[in-house]
């Protein structure tokens, strides 16, 4: 599969390095030379890591996309659970069963030999617990780039900056919709709010802009005027609920100057987006998280939302046998979400089915949240938008304090996406368990 335009480009901000079909053909090849199996590659936001990406794609190498700052601990852990033939992008010593050859870790024991179909598996639940991967075909990574291209008008003379991890679905799929219509991707490390990036936008003509409520949030503390940046016409939104005030806000913002935001609505288990809400339906609209993307469908069943298309991941893989399984569900993926379609089919979401939280637009199991905190007595972990809310039972000033620093490692995030209090007693239900509803209503 090759998503890279004849016209794209990749630039690094910092470096001025460009990617070159070359190094894309290169790593292709290094693919093929290896025995049969998957690939685990941390992927820092370079050029090289790039490269690797395409390759793999090219040479029909399922590959997993991994957090270069991943845990010594959990990337071993991974790497025993689904036995990759190979792990890119790192020079530490290799634990038993592999050897480092540069700056790899080659498996000794041959590997399971993944499903034809597989190309690319990411993770699912953050930094927390025990991930399972999203088992993506090709036809579902290159569908979704093709439905996010034409949804979002996206041509050659766009140029869109790395606000995202690469390892994380959103991020990916800026890349992968970008290349594939032939337009720029800069490759840009430093965040929204550090002067290089806003450097680089105008530097380099950056026309659009992807981000998560988190940054949305910091965008308005910094007083974002899209008339400061006259190249940038285009935000879009996604991983996670946005505010209909900052909605409202950002897309009056953007009007003003003839521009445009768009929200969006994925999950990585439908390789990134699944609706787009148009930005001249967005005022008699307001809170909807749009329509499907071109060939998707959307249904209620039970009040959860229904997915069908092409991008729904072929299933879950939770140990190396299942590397080898084909497509579990035919297309059809139950979100967890709870929501309504309106007359018109626009989405409507109401919650989470599950305990899945998110802050800053990384999936959070709120049961390990509580797990890690349970030397503190009684506690409990509830979602908000974009941020987790914790009570500890008893717990005074000085403690909560001291947890929200604790959870804060824990999670690998910073502690202003956290709230956490204490209260005299946790609210039960008949039953004895925590009454979470009564909790989510003192957010």
């Amino acid at each position: 599969m090759n998503l890279l335009h004849p016209g794209a480009r990749v630039v690094d901000a910092a470096t001025g390095a460009v990617l070159l079909r070359s190094d894309v053909d290169a790593a292709a090849a290094a693919f093929e030379r290896l025995p049969p199996g998957v690939v685990f590659a941390l992927t820092p936001t370079e050029v090289g890591a790039v490269a690797r990406y395409l390759g793999a794609l090219a040479a029909r190498r399922p590959v997993a996309l991994l957090d270069p700052d991943l845990d010594r601990g959990v990337l071993l852990a991974l790497a025993e659970r689904f036995e990759p033939v190979q792990i890119t992008g790192i020079t530490a010593a290799p634990p038993d069963g592999y050897r480092a050859v540069a700056d790899t870790w080659i498996r000794d024991a041959p590997a399971v030999e993944p499903h034809p179909e597989l190309a690319l598996l990411l993770t699912t639940s953050g930094s927390t617990g025990n991930p399972k991967l999203v088992r993506l075909s090709r036809s579902a990574v290159l569908t979704n780039a093709v439905a996010i291209g034409e949804s979002l008008g996206i041509t050659g003379d766009d140029v869109a900056p790395t606000t995202l991890p690469l390892f994380y679905t959103y991020g990916l799929s800026v890349l992968n919709s970008h290349l594939l219509r032939g337009a720029t991707v800069v490759l840009e490390r430093s965040g929204i709010l550090q002067r290089d990036f806003w450097t680089a936008v105008g530097t380099h003509g950056i026309t659009s802009l992807a981000a998560v409520p988190y940054q949305y949030e910091m965008l308005r503390r910094l007083r974002f005027d899209p008339a400061a940046h006259p190249s940038l016409r285009t935000l879009t939104q996604a991983g996670g609920r946005l505010r209909p005030e900052l909605v409202q806000d950002f897309a009056q913002r953007m009007a003003a100057v003839d521009g445009r935001l768009f929200v969006m609505y994925g999950q990585t288990e439908a390789t990134a987006r699944m609706t787009v809400l148009p930005p001249d339906r967005i005022q008699d609209k307001l809170g909807s998280a749009g329509l499907p993307i071109p060939g998707g469908y959307l249904s209620i069943a039970d009040g959860e939302v229904v997915y069908t298309g092409m991008n729904v991941m072929m299933g879950y893989a939770e140990s190396a046998a299942d590397l080898a399984r084909g497509d579990d569900l035919g297309g059809v993926l139950r979100t967890g979400d709870l929501g309504h379609l309106d007359d018109e089919g626009f989405l409507f979401l109401a919650g989470r089915l599950k305990r899945i939280g998110k802050v800053f637009g990384v999936r959070v199991n709120l049961d390990d949240v509580e797990r890690s905190l349970a030397a503190h007595g009684a506690v409990a972990a509830v979602a908000g938008d974009d941020k987790l809310h914790v009570f500890v039972e008893g717990a005074d000033a000085e403690l909560t304090r001291s947890v929200r620093k604790e959870l804060a490692v824990f999670l690998g995030t910073h502690f202003s996406g956290l709230d956490v209090r204490g209260v005299d007693a946790l609210p039960l239900l008949p039953t004895g368990k925590i009454d979470y509803r009564s909790l989510e209503a003192l957010r």
